[in-house]
């Protein structure tokens, strides 16, 4: 279970994926504590942390806790990704292994080259990883996907080029950037980038549950799974993955009361770090995924993205545990 990228060590193998307004300091953070053997930051632009962006500042903020921690830089410039490289290593808290985003499908990363269209050219992408690989003292790792469109499938050669220019691990995404995350994903592609390279290789699509997670790993031979949007309200899940992966046996589901209260200290953290307004904001999308499936939880859902106060998201969330306990719907 164990899990090693360059000289660092991992107590598991299974990586919260990095994503987009999701995976920041106050989620990492439940996420480690839930057994994650490794959590990923949220992509960061080179440019904007080369310009000193304030708000992008905030995206490198790293917890003592959340170590081993990955960050990821997006961008297409070799210059300006080995100066954002630089500028993240010089932190208070820096991170234990820096990642690539190659893999990103939306517009406004693709259109500039970056993200997903990096990947569409192996040998730019490959002299770009170098260059990072060269000016950080930590292991560099690249993220991408089965390829552009069906047309275009080229996994196996990024692999190959980002294990050339130096990167100690890939994870790959067994979709194609056109397919956004729609679709089925295509595990095959992780086995065939396995077989291809000798670096550790991190298999991600489509694990959303324990059972999908130990498929993964013997249908691709990958060394470690990395879990996305099956973690959205779900910080439990790593902790069921690593559990049935070392006995076999499955966890039973947080109860509606674990649900809330985990949710509650989500946005305790979140206001925490981020301040009222911009906490509760992006909080209203977590708590909305937190009681999904639960009793009458959709009329919730409208009440919770109209709130605007720490005091009131948390009320409506304590009204609704009551609700629910009132109901007989909630386990002792």
């Amino acid at each position: 279970m164990t899990f090693k990228i360059g000289d660092v060590q991992m107590e598991n193998n299974v990586v919260l994926a990095p994503m987009a307004g999701v995976c920041n300091p106050p989620f990492r953070k439940l996420v480690k504590e839930m057994g994650a053997g490794l959590v990923c930051a949220e992509m960061v632009s080179d440019k904007a942390i080369v310009h000193g962006n304030e708000k992008t500042r905030l995206k490198l903020d790293i917890l003592p806790e959340e170590h081993p921690v990955s960050l990821q830089l997006v961008g297409c410039d070799k210059e300006s990704m080995v100066r954002a490289a630089e500028l993240v290593m010089q932190q208070e808290h820096t991170p234990d292994i820096i990642d690539i985003n190659m893999g990103c499908p939306a517009t406004k990363i693709y259109k500039n080259g970056a993200g997903a269209a990096l990947a569409r050219d192996p040998e730019v992408a490959g002299r770009i990883i170098e260059a990072v690989v060269n000016t950080v003292d930590r292991p560099v790792t690249v993220k991408f996907r089965k390829g552009w469109d069906d047309q275009n499938i080229n996994a196996v050669e990024v692999a190959k080029a980002a294990e050339q220019a130096g990167a100690k691990a890939v994870a790959v995404h067994g979709r194609t950037a056109r397919q956004l995350y729609t679709g089925k994903a295509d595990w095959d592609i992780i086995r065939r980038v396995k077989e291809a390279v000798s670096i550790p290789v991190i298999g991600n699509g489509d694990v959303t549950t324990p059972q999908l997670a130990k498929q993964m790993l013997e249908q691709t031979g990958c060394d470690a799974v990395m879990i996305g949007r099956g973690a959205h309200g779900n910080p439990w899940i790593f902790k069921q993955v690593v559990h049935y992966l070392e006995t076999g046996e499955e966890l039973p589901p947080p109860s509606a009361r674990e649900r809330i209260e985990v949710c509650l200290r989500h946005l305790e953290l979140l206001v925490e770090h981020k301040g009222e307004a911009i906490g509760v904001k992006e909080m209203r999308k977590h708590a909305a995924w937190y009681i999904k499936g639960l009793y009458d939880s959709a009329e919730v859902r409208t009440i919770i993205v109209e709130q605007e106060t720490h005091d009131g998201m948390r009320k409506v969330l304590l009204d609704y545990l009551n609700y629910l306990e009132q109901k007989d719907l909630v386990p002792a």
